[in-house]
């Protein structure tokens, strides 16, 4: 017997409120919001940390991933429990998805299946390569460095031909363990910013528009990007849904980061599946259409058995 229907997951800073860090309550509120919406449906609900030691992850029909924010950062133990606890019970998103969302080669496949993407070039683990090599061969002048598998901009470097020596040594230290990948920069994101938007089981709900500070590129709030109210015309609303339904399976929840690329073309930057923040904070009843969501799939599990 199952004492839970769903569990969300969460990492150990993040547990508890807070009344002085605004960050932490805001990850804590939004956690909230989903919780009393899967409860306000019938699920039985508990909030932990992915790494929890003492609780038995068989006893629940379902974990969800939500705020597993340092997951990047130890992603070796990370992936080692995933592999245990997809045995266990059954995760939301999939191991299946999140394990293709996490390296960002999966650009290529939604590339393959028609969705316009940042111009990427990926460099593998141990390639013999330097940046001057890289912009020479594929005459680019202005580019952003990040890693394969990353998030919050770690190791994010903007670049351009003045400043690649100063960055050689970490691209060959960083290039030695972990590929990474290369794009232009991107000009309309640091000028109009990039938007998020949040589609659950297919179908999109609300928006964010994300802008870097001032002098910045990075628009996560890790640097002082703001984040506002964003209503999406309908071509992005259809290019966002059809970038989910492009996954070899539909995810239940996902977050479409898109933005203006340096060609007036809406391009993909990301696709978030794993833990993406969702921005229940800004559009509460989006909370309820997950709730809702999950409830279905858990059913269809169970009939399907």
């Amino acid at each position: 017997m199952k004492l839970y229907d769903c569990i969300i997951l969460t990492d150990h800073r993040y547990l508890n409120d807070s009344k002085t860090d605004a960050y932490k309550h805001n990850v804590y509120y939004e956690d909230r919001l989903l919780y009393h919406a899967l409860e306000a449906v019938g699920l039985k609900t508990l909030r932990l940390a992915w790494d929890d030691l003492f609780f038995d992850w068989s006893t629940t029909k379902s974990i969800i991933f939500r705020t597993t924010w340092d997951y990047f950062d130890r992603f070796d133990e990370f992936s080692k429990w995933l592999e245990q606890v997809s045995k266990q019970t059954t995760l939301i998103n999939s191991e299946s998805l999140i394990r293709w969302n996490i390296d960002k080669h999966y650009l290529l496949d939604l590339q393959e299946n028609g969705i316009h993407v940042a111009e990427s070039h990926f460099i593998e683990k141990g390639a013999k390569v330097s940046l001057h090599q890289l912009h020479d061969i594929l005459n680019w002048q202005h580019t952003v460095l990040k890693p394969c598998v990353s998030g919050a901009g770690r190791h994010t470097y903007k670049l351009n031909l003045k400043n690649l020596d100063d960055h050689e040594s970490i691209f060959q230290d960083l290039i030695a363990e972990e590929a990474m990948m290369l794009q232009p920069f991107q000009n309309n994101i640091v000028t109009k910013g990039e938007v998020s938007m949040m589609v659950f089981n297919g179908t999109y709900t609300h928006a964010v528009l994300k802008k870097a500070k001032s002098g910045d590129f990075r628009v996560q709030d890790d640097f002082g990007g703001t984040v506002h109210d964003y209503n999406p015309s309908e071509e992005e609303i259809r290019f966002a849904e059809a970038a989910v339904k492009a996954c070899n399976e539909l995810p239940l929840y996902a977050r479409v980061d898109i933005f203006e690329d340096n060609d007036g073309h809406i391009a993909l930057s990301e696709l978030e599946l794993i833990e993406p923040e969702l921005w229940f904070r800004n559009h509460p009843e989006a909370a309820n259409v997950l709730a809702s969501a999950v409830k279905i799939h858990l059913n269809k599990l169970s009939y399907d058995r």
